[in-house]
């Protein structure tokens, strides 16, 4: 099996995994709109508790995700010496950062605007520092191409999640927030148990000298892994303190129940990096691997571009998710957001000539740049534009550090992409998402969606025909080839 079909493989059961998960998770969307109003403020509060969540999660593992990948496939390495040597230096910040919140929690829960609910910041800092030392764990069933194993685990918090949060939520019509985070420390617990034989069974220990070397490796994966996490959570953080509006939880509430609509591309970029990061780095040294780097590149696009038109087409019946009408009025930022997690995806793919080549300082400026771009149009243009302007500020983000990696990228480690046909792709997708956009303002539903099926359909056909023929697939190749 080729690579690129081993990536295809992977990124279906990691795929399947992150797409059912988050399916089951956007039962927590209307659950959670049905249960809190907008002007609450309650699910405003869980958008921006979980915006800090995903900065500290980055900060916690400090690339040691990517550096273990890196170090594990070196030659002159024992493995097991790397693994313990990352699971302890990730298990001990994040146990240093959890006892740090809890006793300074009082000036903390102030100073983000929780002074009446501290016990919100506790659990959800508790709960990181476990998530945090955890990712190591899941890298390491990854690097052991584990995908199963893998999945099994995520679905099984997850399915544990929702049925604790219907339970509260629905059958006791439960209205208090803090139960959303109560509820998530309790399944990071019970995945930390499922999860025991990956850190038994072997000898703990820490290589001070590899620790040095990997620390030197992994601190520009830091600074972009933040710059990059503060172009997706920055705006949701930032919101409270720079929109004029007294309601601004409410609105942020709104911003944060729709994008979640948009967060299908966040799953597919995943699903890909889950299968993608460990091949690479273990075939780094193949003659062939820029052609498998130029490919994956394009086919990411092709079906990013395929998923976009699905949701945009489909953003009628999508919205149903959200239980409350009065949440609707922010379905106009899906197709914005969904395009900047398209750009971020397109530019996780060019990051990689910079891991290879042990430059990732590079990393640091690019997303440095990005992160700067978007705090700007979110500090100058939220008090007039509100949530609109946390939309194009990732767009405006991503935009920038995808197209300086690329140029830089270029110059170090020249690739070539097959940027025609993609644009070809991206063309075609902007026609027809303006056609959508046209037909869904004038014309009854059933007309909409008829037109944007055929749309989708057409673009689908494309794809089978130039990129995607029916009979190189398996199983149902065999059959045109029979023919």
């Amino acid at each position: 099996m080729s690579k690129l079909q081993t990536i295809f493989k992977d990124t279906a059961i990691y795929g399947l995994s992150s797409i059912i998960g988050r399916f089951l998770n956007y039962l927590l969307v209307p659950l959670y709109t049905a249960q809190l109003s907008a002007a609450s403020g309650g699910y405003g509060v869980i958008t921006n508790m979980y915006a800090y969540v995903a900065l500290i999660l980055v900060i916690l593992t400090f690339g040691m995700e990517t550096t273990y990948f890196r170090f594990t496939n070196k030659t002159h390495t024992d493995s097991e010496v790397v693994y313990s040597t990352t699971l302890i230096s990730v298990g001990a910040v994040s146990a240093i950062f959890a006892a740090l919140v809890v006793i300074f929690i009082t000036p903390i829960s102030q100073l983000m605007g929780y002074a009446d609910h501290p016990q919100y910041v506790w659990v959800m800092a508790v709960t990181v520092a476990i998530d945090a030392f955890l990712c190591i764990p899941f890298a390491h069933l990854r690097q052991q191409k584990k995908a199963i194993k893998f999945a099994s685990l995520k679905l099984l918090n997850i399915a544990v999640s929702i049925l604790l949060n219907l339970i509260y939520f629905a059958w006791m019509d439960g209205k208090d927030v803090g139960y959303a985070f109560y509820i998530n420390l309790f399944c990071t617990s019970m995945l930390a148990v499922c999860l025991i034989t990956e850190y038994t069974g072997f000898r703990w220990r820490l290589d001070t000298k590899l620790l040095r070397t990997m620390l030197s490796y992994t601190w520009p994966i830091l600074v972009f892994g933040i710059a990059g996490i503060m172009n997706q959570t920055a705006d949701k953080m930032l919101f409270p303190y720079v929109y004029e509006g007294s309601d601004s939880l409410e609105q942020l509430g709104i911003y944060g129940a729709c994008s979640k609509i948009a967060m299908i591309m966040a799953m597919i970029t995943q699903a890909f990096r889950f299968a993608y990061e460990p091949i690479v780095f273990a075939g780094v040294k193949d003659k062939d691997q820029h052609v498998m780097y130029e490919q994956a590149m394009k086919y990411f696009v092709i079906f990013t571009l395929l998923a976009f038109l699905l949701v945009v087409g489909y953003l009628d019946i999508l919205k149903y998710i959200i239980r409350r009408p009065e949440y609707w009025a922010g379905l106009k930022v899906v197709p914005i957001v969904m395009a900047a997690e398209i750009m971020m995806g397109v530019y996780f793919n060019l990051s990689f000539w910079y891991k290879i080549i042990d430059k990732t300082i590079w990393g640091a400026w690019f997303s440095g740049i990005g992160c700067a771009v978007l705090l700007a149009v979110n500090i100058i243009f939220v008090p007039r534009y509100g949530y609109m302007a946390c939309a194009w500020g990732g767009v405006a983000g991503y935009g920038v550090a995808m197209l300086t990696s690329y140029f830089v990228g270029q110059k170090y480690y020249p690739l070539n992409y097959p940027l025609k046909e993609m644009a070809c792709y991206v063309l075609l997708a902007a026609v027809a998402t303006a056609v959508m956009m046209l037909v869904r303002d004038h014309q009854p539903l059933w007309l909409s969606l008829t037109v944007n099926t055929l749309l989708v359909l057409a673009f689908l056909a494309f794809i089978i025909k130039r990129d995607l023929p029916l009979s190189k697939l398996p199983v149902i190749g065999k059959k045109f080839n029979k023919k």
